[in-house]
């Protein structure tokens, strides 16, 4: 398929970066969708994990999670360690 190319002068995309664009936002879906690992999908993508957290926060993707059960641990540790 090839793509229009108004969408590539609205996403200002050139041809020569368009396969690894389209490469670094598959693989942030699937870290957005946690099919992947943040690890893994900087890998898919063959982008440094520094540089693909960076494209992930710049895309609105918190390129770390922290869950409720994980600062709820956090405390219980704090806890622990108060008394």
């Amino acid at each position: 398929m090839k793509l229009p190319s108004e969408l590539l002068r609205v996403a200002n995309l050139e041809g020569s970066s368009l396969s690894q664009e389209a490469a670094r936002l598959l693989a942030l879906e699937l870290y957005r969708e946690d099919k992947v690992s943040l690890g893994r999908a900087a890998e898919l993508c063959q982008t440094p994990l520094a540089a693909f957290m960076d494209f992930a926060a710049k895309h609105g993707v918190p390129p770390l999670r922290y869950s409720f059960e994980d600062l709820e641990e956090e405390r219980q540790t704090a806890d622990r360690l108060k008394a």
